[in-house]
């Protein structure tokens, strides 16, 4: 092994913002440095997991979901249990900001695409199997 992943890092216009947006969707904490609002940090205390957000400059161009003339470079997954439990997740989101990009139409398992407020896609998956390797 050559290093561990420290975070992901996610460009976007608002830093405070977009991390706000997905502690309400994660339940996690907000570690902000007000000298330096070009970067939030996203932490989970219970797993130590990260996610930054970096402010970029000049103009930001989100990626256009499923556009490859502007490819989505990056997107999270999240896991719920059930196809009833991403209704509920859909409507949390959608309230937070997100826009609803597209269903996967499965009826015991699937996928639902959604744009957080930066424009960069995310998915809320049901049914699925977690895949670990040990």
């Amino acid at each position: 092994m050559i290093a561990t992943l420290q975070c992901t890092v996610i460009d976007c216009p608002d830093p405070a913002a977009l991390a706000a947006f997905y502690a309400a969707v994660l339940g996690w904490r907000v570690v902000a440095d007000d000298s330096d609002p070009s970067w939030v940090w996203l932490a989970d205390p219970a797993t130590r997991q990260r996610i930054a957000f970096q402010r970029v400059e000049g103009d930001y161009r989100p990626p256009r979901w499923p556009d490859p003339a502007h490819p989505q470079q990056m997107h999270l997954d999240f896991d719920v249990d059930t196809r009833e439990d991403v209704e509920r997740a859909q409507e949390e989101v959608l309230a937070l900001g997100a826009s609803f990009l597209h269903d996967s139409g499965g009826r015991e398992r699937g996928f639902r695409v959604y744009a957080d407020p930066a424009g960069h896609p995310f998915c809320l998956c049901y049914g699925q199997e977690s895949v670990v390797p040990s």
